[in-house]
């Protein structure tokens, strides 16, 4: 299917690798110029390289409203505009919620809500002036259930969904959508350390948490990073043009909700 994406620009937050890298080549392979993002100016150069001669690396730490702002000025002056914009933000460290310090819950809200709502303030009003634009979030399941040991995680990413949702009512009429993809467990570094760090917890092997886990997805198996790559290209295409507001969950069907 063309997306009908040919000629877009999109700036694709935390994206040299997993989820972020994933979505970068996804929207490349469909003739968007992108703007990568990563905090070491060699790794982000490098990665755009690979992506070919239209794509541009900014380095950047978005994990601060200082950094994320900065991050989509320089992508204006880079790009010219941004039609599509995929929020992604590492996730903070994981833990229980009992006894969490407050200098944590701060500093993952930040992460999390202020610096992408920075983002997103900055440049939707430039979206809403061209009647086009395309925000995409790579979210998680844990909007729907909260998972365990992921504390923070699961307190700072409901919060700027629905925020997502209120701006999407907002802007509807705008040629402007807003929607969040979720994906369960992929296949990424990020899953890994959260299954190293269970591992460690319980005295068990990394590779036992994640066989376990795997025995409550029915498609029986983690998914791959280019599948949320995929729904993020979806999203931001024309064809998705009518839907807002949405949460997509890709999960395998893990979550055991409609």
């Amino acid at each position: 299917m063309d997306l009908n994406l040919k000629g877009r620009t999109a700036l694709v937050c935390s994206s040299t690798k997993g989820l972020g890298w994933a979505s970068a080549q996804a929207l490349t392979a469909e003739g968007v110029r992108v703007a990568l993002n990563g905090r070491s100016k060699t790794t982000v150069d490098a990665k755009a390289g690979q992506l070919g001669d239209s794509s541009v690396g900014l380095d950047a730490d978005i994990s601060t409203a200082e950094g994320a702002l900065g991050l989509a000025q320089r992508a204006l002056v880079e790009l010219e505009h941004i039609d599509i914009l995929v929020l992604n933000s590492p996730g903070p460290q994981g833990g229980p919620a009992v006894g969490q310090d407050i200098e944590d819950v701060r500093a993952a809200f930040e992460s999390l809500v202020v610096a992408q709502t920075m983002l997103v303030q900055e440049l939707l009003p430039r979206m809403r002036e061209r009647r086009w634009g395309r925000i995409v979030l790579i979210s998680s399941t844990s909007i729907e259930a909260p998972i365990e040991n992921l504390a923070l995680s699961n307190i700072g990413r409901p919060s700027i969904v629905s925020l997502m949702k209120t701006l999407a009512t907002e802007v509807g009429s705008d040629g402007v959508t807003l929607n969040a993809v979720l994906p369960g467990r992929i296949a990424t570094q990020r899953v890994r350390q959260v299954d190293e760090a269970t591992a460690q917890r319980l005295g068990v092997s990394a590779e036992t948490i994640t066989a376990e886990s795997v025995t409550r997805i029915p498609a029986g198996r983690l998914g791959r990073p280019e599948e949320i790559g995929a729904a993020v290209a979806f999203l931001a295409s024309e064809q998705a043009a009518f839907i807002t507001g949405t949460a997509l969950r890709v999960d395998g069907g893990m979550v055991p909700v409609l």
